[in-house]
């Protein structure tokens, strides 16, 4: 069993920069897949950025890419997602999120979820 817990989240202006953290208890196999998503109100839960626990490959959303950077730290079971450029779409529930079976870019083939930490971006 893996509990997934973020910290970080918390209200910014466009432009701001803002990394969040999630920590991983248990077990995360060299074949696992953390991945952030993130929900804005009124809409589907949304692909952020995965990384490739064993080889670190990283992967992120068209919305995201170029702005935000994914990594891990394996001696401290984190992966962290720092935001640049920040923009007001940007505002939503941030999750983390565990794929035993490898890389996914839907939220559904995660086996294990964090409880969300929510990132407000004001103009």
């Amino acid at each position: 069993q893996v509990q997934l817990t973020e910290f970080g989240g918390r209200s910014g202006q466009v432009g701001d920069s803002l990394r969040l953290s999630c920590a991983a208890s248990g077990r995360i196999y060299s074949s696992s897949v953390m991945g952030w998503f993130r929900q804005a109100p009124g809409k589907d839960r949304e692909f952020v950025a995965a990384i490739r626990w064993g080889v670190g490959n990283t992967y992120y959303g068209d919305a995201v890419k170029g702005r935000f950077t994914i990594s891990r730290e394996k001696s401290q079971n984190t992966v962290d997602l720092q935001m640049n450029s920040l923009k007001v779409e940007d505002t939503a529930v941030y999750f983390c999120a565990l794929n035993r079976q490898g890389l996914s870019y839907t939220a559904r083939d995660y086996q294990y979820w964090g409880q969300g930490t929510q990132v407000t971006v004001s103009s």
